[in-house]
Order: structure tokens, then sequence, then C-alpha cells
């Protein structure tokens, strides 16, 4: 059973940088894409990021491109979101997932099978 944790959230003030961490469980991680998601309250869950097997491909929406980074170490199955410049409006509870193994890059939250319990971001003006 593939398990995943995110760590790192926490307050920050505009302009300031996070890094959050997902550690997952599982013998196939370098199969997996992995994908960083948001949610803010009374909105619906916003993909913020993707990176493919090896890391050679990203992918992330206008809203955070430029801002956010995301990688992979598949020697410590680990994922990992460096989020800079931050705004009020990147306010959101966040979460990592994994596609099953073998999928292909993608930004739909219904392409992936697995994700973590959320980790609160919180960014003051």
């Amino acid at each position: 059973q593939v398990q995943l944790v995110e760590s790192g959230g926490g307050l920050v003030q505009a302009g300031g940088s996070l890094r959050l961490s997902c550690a997952v469980s599982g013998r196939t991680f370098s199969s997996y894409v992995m994908g960083w998601f948001r949610q803010a309250p009374g909105k619906e869950r916003e993909f913020v990021a993707a990176i493919s097997w090896g890391g050679g491909s990203t992918y992330y929406p206008d809203s955070v491109k430029g801002r956010f980074t995301i990688s992979r170490d598949n020697a410590k199955n680990t994922a990992a979101l460096q989020m800079n410049s931050l705004k009020p409006e990147d306010t959101a509870v966040y979460y990592c997932a994994a596609t099953p193994p073998g999928s292909t890059l993608v930004i739909g939250a219904s392409g992936y099978d697995y994700w973590g319990q959320g980790t609160q971001v919180t960014v003051s003006s």
C-alpha cells in the first residue's frame, strides 16, 4: 500500500518562502508521477505542480509558474515543493499525490490514486 506524508507547512509573511516535503512509502516510487494540489476554504481542489517519473518534465499552472518548483529524489522516495514569493492567495491546505504506476504526466486530480493528509500553508499580508 502506498502512503504519502506531507510536512513543511506553516505560517509565513507575504513574499516569503516555504518548502513542502512528501515522503512516499512503496517500492515503485520512481514509476509514479507526483503532483501537488491545494484547496482553500470554500474552493475546489486546485492543481499546483506535477513532475514526471525521472524528474525531467514538470508542469505548473500560470498562477504559480516562476514562483513554485517541484522536485523529486527517487533514491529517497521523496518529492518536494519549493514555494517562493508567496502571496496571501496561496493560503490553502496543500496535498501531495501520486498516480498509478506508469501513468503519464497528468494535471487533473482524478488521475491521482494516492493522496497525503495535507499540510496547511498560511500566508499573511
